[in-house]
């Protein structure tokens, strides 16, 4: 990913405006808190109509595409939507009572993407306590995101886990 300008710049043309890291910072910490109070309508309000929201598996790389190698999580816009009523619902047993979360986001760099979206990384640690268990899920995001009038949207939002594997019986029942 290629940081636009100078080593100093912190900011991406797009939309005819320009986005600042500082407004992706917020919007990725706005999500994180979202996230960890449960706030899944919150959360959903984030994704532009047609978003996607994917979690490869862990021995995904680089070039390869998650629709031909397996994912965790390959939602579109309806399994999106449909995930968030699941949550939501006391029919989500593997999240009812909800886990404690907790999100740190660090390492976010923008670049260039279209004219109309552009592309963020990020690192994040999600902390979860749930059953007398307390994990940490590692790795990074690889977002596009697009600039409207009430503020930042996800076009897509993936979560890449820098784990070699995930522990026998460690469940992705929560949003990563």
């Amino acid at each position: 990913m290629t940081i636009l300008g100078n080593p100093g710049s912190h900011a991406v043309p797009c939309a005819g405006r320009t986005v600042t890291r500082q407004e992706v910072e917020d919007f990725l910490y706005s999500e994180a808190d979202i996230l960890d109070r449960w706030d899944y309508d919150g959360w959903l309000a984030l994704f532009e109509p047609g978003a996607r929201y994917e979690i490869p598996t862990t021995d995904h790389r680089a070039g390869w595409s998650p629709h031909e190698t397996g994912s965790f999580v390959d939602d579109d816009w309806d399994l999106l939507r449909a995930r968030v009523k699941r949550l939501k619902s006391r029919k989500a047993h593997a999240e009812n009572p909800h886990s404690r979360t907790h999100r740190l986001i660090s390492n976010v760099r923008l670049s260039a993407h279209t004219e109309d979206s552009f592309r963020v990384s990020a690192s994040f640690i999600v902390h979860r306590a749930r059953d007398g268990h307390f994990d940490a899920y590692v790795g990074w995001y690889e977002h596009v995101l697009v600039p409207t009038d009430d503020g930042l949207r996800f076009r897509l939002r993936r979560s890449l886990l820098g784990h070699e594997s995930l522990a026998a019986g460690a469940r992705l029942s929560f949003i990563l």
